[in-house]
């Protein structure tokens, strides 16, 4: 079976302005990883409707699972929606039950249903809704793409409620287990034929290598390190994983690393 990808975009101009700091690349990240899955790609994009429609145009073709924070609103700048409806080549239509959620709402706010407030039940034709457990105002799914609001307190609960519903059979034990070493006096130049050997006899796991120039009171090192991700962290045998590790080490040592410390994370 393929393991399936999790993407994540992230909508608005306000993001890349700087004027609100992102919170759901880590929070999704989170969200993925208590159930054992893990996030493959995350795209933030600005409020210029072509551009939105060319990214979703391209991630609708590829397979993928993607959730889709911001930008489903009513107001000028909010374009989502519409960049949802253009890539997939269809119409937006008031959603019935988004609709009666919306009306039901004004009526408990004592707030008319306004034609702006009703135009945020508009979905591309075919959509399935998102509950919204905050205000009820709904988001809307189609095409394994899952488009919910920019406030942190309504995207996250709802996220979860996609998964739960649509994923559950995917969740997962362990959603990666990871293995480094912090060394000192190689350059990555000298280690990559070793990389290249470890890789290529062990294809399960991914190797990697983070240099730094120095931070954290280290002088300059390599954090070099194996990781299984998804399907091959829950059922890769843990003496293959240890092996390939030590092999990885001991060559390290070989060609004159300085192993200051050791790394292990099971998330």
């Amino acid at each position: 079976m393929t393991e399936r990808a999790f993407g994540l975009f992230i909508f608005g101009d306000e993001i890349l302005s700087g004027k609100r700091q992102d919170r759901h690349f880590e929070k999704t990240r989170e969200i993925l990883g208590a159930r054992g899955l893990a996030l493959s790609w995350v795209n933030y994009l600005g409020d210029d409707r072509a551009r939105c429609v060319r990214a979703l145009r391209e991630s609708f073709r590829s397979g993928d699972v993607v959730f889709c924070c911001g930008g489903i609103g009513s107001t000028p700048d909010d374009h989502t929606r519409q960049a949802a409806a253009e890539a997939l080549g269809c119409k937006l239509l008031l959603h019935p039950e988004a609709e009666r959620l919306i009306r039901e709402r004004a009526a408990e706010t004592g707030q008319p249903a306004t034609i702006e407030r009703l135009r945020m039940g508009e979905f591309p034709v075919g959509s399935a809704i998102i509950p919204n457990p905050y205000n009820k105002i709904a988001g809307f799914s189609i095409h394994e793409h899952y488009f919910v609001p920019g406030f942190p307190v309504m995207a996250w609960p709802m996220l979860e409620w996609v998964l739960q519903t649509y994923y559950a059979h995917l969740f997962r034990s362990v959603a990666e287990f990871d293995r480094s070493m912090i060394v000192l006096d190689l350059f990555e130049a000298a280690v990559t034929p070793l990389m290249q050997t470890i890789a290529q006899k062990y294809p399960q796991f991914k190797i990697y290598s983070l240099p730094s120039a120095g931070e954290a009171g280290l002088p300059r090192h390599i954090e070099l390190g194996l990781k299984a991700s998804g399907r091959q962290a829950e059922s890769a045998p843990p003496e293959a994983f240890e092996q390939a590790y030590l092999e990885f080490r001991a060559g390290v040592t070989a060609l004159g690393g300085q192993i200051t410390e050791e790394r292990q994370a099971r998330r």
